[in-house]
């Protein structure tokens, strides 16, 4: 394989290639074709990752596996739907595998995280009001929180969701409204909790 690889010409520019080709490339172990779609995709895949884990160091982790996972299996993809929505799909699965393994320890820190801060202000800092989201977030269950990532936070039209998860469109709905109502309800109770102290 890697003399099939020093054969190809060095200079060879696959950024004009299409999506297509370039995974039959890399179905074949052409190294570069490959690194031009991971430099294609990695910021929506990092989206994605960190949308549904949170900045933390696992997420790079995840969002590595979602490429060293793709590359494994580029022979299989049939192209059915857009590369993004496969990537999507394999990042969310990801994800999910990774929040279904760390739930009870992330669970706990998120609360003694709660019990040891100090208190809050009237007027919220940005920072204070991104981590009060984040920690919204992550009270989140995994069905919730993907719909919600997919939607609000990756800017998926809903048809565009329920594509990449597979789901009816009615599914994607009501789960949407539902992680909205239960954001919305964190973020009020602890607005309620700390704005008066």
């Amino acid at each position: 394989m890697t003399v099939k690889y020093l054969k190809k010409p060095l200079g060879k520019d696959f950024s004009t290639y299409s999506d297509e080709k370039l995974v039959k490339l890399s179905a074949a172990a052409n190294a570069k074709a490959f690194a031009v779609l991971v430099n294609k995709y990695k910021d929506d895949v990092a989206a994605v990752v960190k949308g549904m884990l949170g900045d933390v160091p696992e997420a790079d982790d995840v969002g590595l596996e979602v490429f060293i996972r793709f590359y494994n299996s580029a022979s299989k993809f049939r192209g059915d739907s857009h590369l993004k929505t496969y990537l999507t799909r394999i990042a969310i699965n990801l994800s999910l595998n990774e929040l279904k393994s760390r739930k009870k320890k992330y669970m706990s820190s998120i609360d003694d995280t709660i019990r040891e801060s100090a208190s809050i202000s009237d007027e919220f800092s940005d920072k204070e009001i991104k981590d009060v989201v984040d920690m919204g977030m992550e009270r989140l269950e995994a069905k919730f929180k993907s719909v919600l990532v997919l939607r609000l936070i990756q800017g998926y039209s809903t048809k565009e969701v329920a594509e990449t998860l597979n789901l009816p469109l009615g599914t994607v709905l009501s789960r949407l409204s539902r992680a909205q109502q239960k954001l919305r309800d964190v973020i009020l109770s602890f607005d309620k909790t700390y704005s008066h102290g």
